[in-house]
This record gives C-alpha cells, sequence and structure tokens, in this order.
C-alpha cells in the first residue's frame, strides 16, 4: 500500500516545499515518506495544468496541506489534502489512491471532490447537491471540512486571476455557508478570515476606505488604547492575578456589518477595539472580572457567562462590556489558556494542543452530533436541504431550559414549535400547546434566554402548514414538510383508489373482477414502482381516473359504452387530498362539484361559484359529481356581509345573535358609506351545515338595525 518514495524532481526543490517538509517534524519518518509519495503523485497527476495566474497547479494542493499542517493533523488528512483535487480534475480512480494511499485517504479525496460527471438543471442545483455530499463526507469524517476549508481559503486568497462576477459569487457563497461553518466548528481565526476576504473581493473599494478609516483610527487612537491596557494590566495584578492582557481589533467585515445594520459612519463605531485577558484557571476567570468591574462601571445586560454555559461550537469566555476613560465602551473577554485555544481553532484543537484533548475530543463528539442532525433533514430536494442547512448557520443563539434543568441552545428568533423538534422529532409532530416560564403560550411564541419551557403532547395532534410561516430551525422546517408531504401522499393515495373504484363501478366494473396480471401491466406501463404510486397520482390530479379505468379495461377487452354516471360522496373533512375551494366556501347542504387540480387533489366548489363556470364548459372531463355525507360535529368557514344601521351597539347585537344560534366569529371586518348613514359588517363563521347557515340569517333579521344580509362568494380560489 505504501508507495516507495520517487527522486525529487525540480519542482519539488522549490523553496515552498522544502519549507512544508520541514514542517512536518511532528509526524513519524513512515508518514513523511507517504505524504512525499502523494506529492509526487499530486505533481504528476497535474503536470499539465495551470491556474488562471500561470502559476503551476501543484501550488495550490500544496498551500491547502500547508494549512492542514499547521492544524498539526495525521498523514491521512495531509495526504488527502495534497490529492484533494486529482480525482475531480485528472483520469484517476478512487480505486487507484485506494491501492497507492489506503482507503482512508481515497474515502477523504471522494468527500472532498465534486459532482461534476453529473448532470443538474442549474449552478443552484449543482451547488446544493455538492454541498449535501459534502456534509455527508464531514459526517463520517471531521477532516473532510477541515480540508475543504482551507481549500476554500487558499482559493480566496488567490482569485485576482478570476473574473469579476466569477470572484463575487464565490465569494458570497463563502459568506453565505463555508464562514458560518467555520464559525459552528469554533475556527474563530479561519472564519474572520474568509470573512474579511470574501468582504474585499465583493466590495473592494469600501474595503479599501474601510482599511485607510481602520489604520488612521488606529493612531489616534493608539493613547487611549494605551491607557486602558495598562489599566488592566496594573488592576490585575494589584489584585495578585496572573495574566496575559493583549488588545484585538475587530476584523473588517464586522465592522462593516455593523456599520450597515446599525446604519452608522465609521467615527460612530466606538467598540473597534476589544482586550482579552488569559488566565490560569476557571476561579481565576470570575476574579479577574470582580477586578475589572472595579476599574470601570460594567454596561448593565452586557455580561455573559459563556464558561458555565457553552456556546454550541464549545466556545467559552466571560464577557463584559465596560465605560472606559472618556466614555468610550470597552469589551473584554476572560478565559483560560485552554478555553483560548478552542476559542481560536475550535475541532482543531484537538489535534493542535495534546493538553486540551479532552476538551478538543468533547467539541470533536458535539460537532457529530451537529452534523448527524443536519443529516437528519435530507430529503429528496438538494435545494430545500441546502436552505434547511442555511438557516442552521446561525451565529446568535439563545440557551433555553427544558423541565429537567437541561440547557439547550436554539437561534434567537426559534419558537415553541422549534424547540419541540429540538427536543424529538415525535415531540413536535403531537406538540399542541406550550408552557413558557410555567404560563400556558401560543405555539408561535419566540423563545429569549433562560426560558423554562415544557411541550404539552397529544396523540391527537399533528404538523399544521401554518407552521412553516413561523419555525426558525431547518430541523423543525424539514420535519413538517416531510410529515405534510407524507400526509398528502397517503390522503391522495386513499382518495386516488376512491375515484378509480367509483369510475370501474360507473362503467359497470367490479374492481375485483379485473385479474391481478391487468393490474401489474398498467403500473409498469405507467412508470411507477406500485398501485400505490398510481392511486397517489390519481388523487394528486396529475392522472385522471377515467383514462386510468378505460386503459386497464382495454387490456381486457372490457370497456363498455355506458357513460359514467356515478357521484363521490365526501365528509368535506378528508384533509389535504379533498379541499373546499376558498372562492365559494361549500357547506353541507350546498349542490357540490368536484375539480381534479394538479398537485392539490380533489377541490369542492358550489355549483353556482362563479370562478368556475368558463373551466366546467371548457375542460368537462376535470370535473365530477360529488355530494355530502352527513357527519357531525365538523364546522365550515363561511363569509357574510351584513348591512346595518350606524348605530350604537349594532355590532354588539350582531355577534350576540352569531353566537346565539351557535355559531363562532373567526374574523370581522367593516366599510362604512361616505355620508356613514349605513356600516357593512363582513363576518366570517362557523356553520355546521346549510340549514345552520339559514338559522343564524333568521337570528340577525331580527334585529332592527340589520338591513340587509348576503352570503358572500368569488374572491380566492
Amino acid at each position: 500500500m505504501d508507495p516507495a518514495p520517487s527522486p525529487l524532481t525540480p519542482a519539488q526543490e522549490e523553496p515552498a516545499y522544502r519549507v512544508f517538509l520541514d514542517s512536518l517534524d511532528y509526524l513519524a519518518p513512515a508518514d513523511v515518506e507517504r505524504i512525499k509519495a502523494a506529492y509526487a503523485y499530486a505533481e504528476r497527476a497535474h503536470a499539465n495544468q495551470k491556474r488562471m495566474s500561470g502559476e503551476a497547479y501543484i501550488t495550490h494542493p500544496l498551500a491547502v496541506a500547508g494549512a492542514v499542517v499547521e492544524w498539526r493533523m495525521d498523514a491521512d488528512a495531509v495526504a488527502a489534502a495534497l490529492l484533494h483535487d486529482v480525482l475531480e480534475d485528472t483520469g484517476t480512480t478512487k480505486r487507484e489512491l485506494a491501492e497507492k494511499f489506503g482507503k482512508e485517504v481515497a474515502e477523504l479525496v471522494d468527500g472532498l471532490s465534486k459532482l461534476d460527471k453529473m448532470e443538474f438543471a442549474s449552478y443552484q442545483e449543482a451547488q446544493a447537491e455538492n454541498f449535501r455530499k459534502m456534509l455527508m463526507a464531514m459526517a463520517r469524517d471531521l477532516r473532510v471540512v477541515l480540508i475543504k476549508l482551507a481549500d476554500r481559503q487558499h482559493n480566496l486568497q488567490t482569485m485576482s486571476a478570476m473574473r469579476l462576477d466569477k470572484r463575487a459569487r464565490i465569494a458570497r457563497e463563502t459568506l453565505e455557508i463555508y464562514a458560518p461553518i467555520a464559525l459552528r466548528l469554533g475556527l474563530n481565526k479561519l472564519y474572520r478570515e474568509l470573512q474579511d476576504t470574501s468582504f474585499r473581493l465583493i466590495y473592494p473599494h469600501r474595503a479599501e476606505v474601510l482599511t485607510r478609516a481602520l489604520k488612521y483610527a488606529r493612531g489616534n487612537r493608539s493613547e487611549l488604547l494605551t491607557l486602558i491596557l495598562d489599566g488592566i494590566k496594573n488592576k490585575l495584578s494589584h489584585a495578585g492575578l496572573k495574566a496575559e492582557v493583549f488588545g484585538r481589533e475587530k476584523s473588517l467585515y464586522s465592522i462593516f456589518r455593523k456599520m450597515k445594520e446599525k446604519r452608522l459612519s465609521f467615527s460612530q463605531v466606538l467598540d473597534i477595539y476589544g482586550f482579552r485577558v488569559v488566565v490560569e484557571n476557571v476561579p481565576t476567570c470570575y476574579l479577574a472580572i470582580g477586578a475589572l468591574h472595579g476599574l470601570f462601571k460594567p454596561v448593565p445586560g452586557k455580561f455573559k457567562d459563556y464558561i458555565a454555559i457553552p456556546k454550541a461550537n464549545g466556545y467559552q469566555s466571560l464577557h463584559t462590556t465596560l465605560i472606559g476613560p472618556y466614555g468610550t465602551p470597552v469589551e473584554v473577554q476572560v478565559r483560560t489558556r485552554d478555553m483560548h485555544n478552542v476559542a481560536q481553532e475550535g475541532v482543531a484543537a484537538h489535534w493542535l494542543y495534546k493538553d486540551s484533548e479532552d476538551t478538543g475530543a468533547d467539541l470533536q463528539v458535539k460537532t457529530h452530533k451537529w452534523l448527524q442532525s443536519l443529516l437528519e433533514m435530507q430529503g429528496n430536494d438538494s435545494a430545500e436541504f441546502f436552505e434547511n442547512v442555511k438557516i442552521d448557520l446561525f451565529p446568535d443563539e439563545v440557551y433555553i431550559f427544558t423541565p429537567k434543568g437541561k440547557i439547550m441552545a436554539m437561534p434567537r428568533g426559534a419558537t415553541v414549535i422549534d424547540f419541540a423538534y429540538a427536543v424529538h422529532t415525535d415531540v413536535g409532530h403531537h406538540c399542541s400547546a406550550a408552557r413558557v416560564n410555567q404560563e400556558l403560550a401560543p405555539l408561535r411564541t419566540e423563545l429569549r434566554n433562560g426560558d423554562l419551557v415544557e411541550i404539552v403532547t397529544s396523540t391527537q395532534a399533528s404538523p399544521n402548514p401554518v407552521w412553516l410561516t413561523y419555525v426558525k430551525t431547518g430541523r423543525a422546517r424539514s420535519k413538517i414538510r416531510h410529515f405534510l408531504r407524507t400526509m398528502q401522499n397517503e390522503e391522495s393515495a386513499r382518495l386516488g383508489e376512491r375515484l378509480l373504484r367509483q369510475e370501474l363501478l360507473s362503467l359497470g366494473v367490479v374492481p375485483i373482477s379485473i385479474p391481478a396480471e391487468a393490474w401489474d401491466q398498467m403500473v409498469k406501463a405507467g412508470g411507477q414502482k406500485s398501485m400505490e404510486d398510481v392511486y397517489t397520482e390519481i388523487g394528486l390530479g396529475k392522472r385522471l381516473p377515467s383514462v386510468v379505468a378505460r386503459r386497464l379495461l382495454a387490456r381486457e377487452n372490457m370497456v363498455p359504452d355506458m357513460p359514467s354516471n356515478m357521484t363521490l360522496a365526501i365528509h368535506g373533512t378528508e384533509g389535504m387530498a379533498i379541499q373546499l375551494a376558498r372562492c365559494c366556501q361549500p357547506i353541507p347542504g350546498d349542490p357540490i362539484i368536484g375539480s381534479i387540480k394538479k398537485g392539490s387533489g380533489l377541490v369542492i366548489h358550489t355549483h353556482d361559484c362563479p370562478t368556475i363556470r368558463k373551466s366546467r364548459s371548457s375542460e368537462p372531463q376535470k370535473w365530477i359529481d360529488v355530494e355530502w355525507e352527513p357527519e357531525e360535529g365538523k364546522l365550515f368557514d363561511i363569509r357574510i356581509g351584513i348591512e346595518v344601521k350606524n348605530t350604537r351597539g349594532v355590532l354588539a347585537q350582531v355577534a350576540a345573535a352569531i353566537a346565539e344560534a351557535g355559531s363562532n366569529i373567526e374574523h370581522v371586518s367593516m366599510d362604512a358609506d361616505p355620508e356613514r348613514l349605513f356600516t357593512v359588517l363582513r363576518f366570517t363563521i362557523q356553520v355546521a351545515h346549510r340549514n345552520h347557515l339559514a338559522a343564524v340569517m333568521r337570528g340577525m333579521r331580527h334585529i332592527p338595525e340589520v338591513t340587509r344580509i348576503v352570503r358572500e362568494r368569488g374572491g380566492e380560489v
């Protein structure tokens, strides 16, 4: 498996390669030989390739491997970094790589390779599918994402030869996806570099102006910064605390983002500089914060304890904002050396700092769980998966407590429904109510830092499409969509079976009399996997039951001449597969007709609905006769318009009459005439059937101020 190293070529004697070899001193000699062989293989594979800048292509994998070596990763990761483009850009196969460098290296390289051999409808679809593949590889092996981030970092640094539009597109993709991934993995140093480099590529002029302003401010504020730095050092020293103190400048992109979001000029951004205090242990962190609060007054509400409650990416520190000299806000972070290592390098700290191995290993476990949770969002649609993951790469978090005291990190703006799905998919599916801080709260309630949330479940409860309008997390959105899609397919299959059965009976054929071979042949001819798929397509309106029935019978020469004249009975409560049209809002008792609408299933209208007149005459084959089947307890929405004299208390009288008739009011609006003599009250009320509606209207006619009542039709289909 380990190939013998080949003699050095002139390219391998380049200074960059020699520096790279010198940096491998932490690896065993046998591992270094494998890496030399990987370099030689990559150099031969890319021998005839040049980068757009004109440089030999091998300079790119060498730079990526160099970044991986800085994280002190193992030999397999370094070899994979050197070989990461050979599957994509040369004729090399995964099997060849496995034979020469081992299965692990081949798997890493395969996870990093794009899907160029597949055809996609658009760049967005290709991007989404490539991203899905990378995430799957990441979930199997975390080294994939670290090499991918190093690859993206070097590509950004060497983009000067690219077209401006392509440069900006790749930079935006980095800001949207790769920088947030770096942050989520705790790679803060890399996160800031990816953001700043992308910012310079998208807005070169703004970046240049901001850099000059920052340089100028650095000189103007140097005395103030020295005063604050010396003050912090002296205070900690007098308190007997051993600490390293150093200033840090905000990244270019974070200053730009703050100016843009808060609409500030550069001179108004006062917290350009912050200070870090690195101490020996956790108790000293709290002592240091106490001492600093004695030096400068803290800003209320700005103290955050990320040591007791670490961020999801493993980050730990104490944060405080102080009012320094001349009223200048001063941000200070206090942490231990181990925390500082993790804050800078995140999951890579596991390889970098052996004394932090426990912390790093724990962080890798957390990261692996996060990646697994991303994979749970997968569906058939790569673009939808891509959007869900983008939603989950959030920088801002709130910390929520379960009734048992467990802490869960949620994105800012997350609702009770998001929390329910974060606990468990079944809890989300059956969520019916919630208590936030011991008080009942609506399911759309946005959660705040420190909320105690208890979810109340019911076996009767199920996801509502409305939930999609206010959930925040990709996980909740994905689970709700999957449930609704599955339910729609199941309901559509049941409806499709009823429609086909009715069509066959109307043609004088009992479905059970048709041989099984005829059913199987029809399924195969249509390209479906099973009869269930055929039923689903009929129920969704993608296939007409009359056409399917006649094709089925034609195979057995059973098609009679008699026309279809049977009527389908419906409850109006079947769910997503049968919908009541919003334009005419049919209720039991109304004469009704059904339309097979593609993608929506069976839509029920009243016979006299004005919006369907044209369609009924031009496409008669899409309409079927339906009738109501009696069912107790179901209420239906209906719109009514009531013209009343404009007198005091009339609305209360009308509302009372509706309530006395046993109806609920869902919505009310008013239109007054210009002379304010009459007002039209528009109600959406709930009734059980047509007779119930008549009783409601009779009750209102007894009110002297009511001059006219009509059932309103038309509007949204």
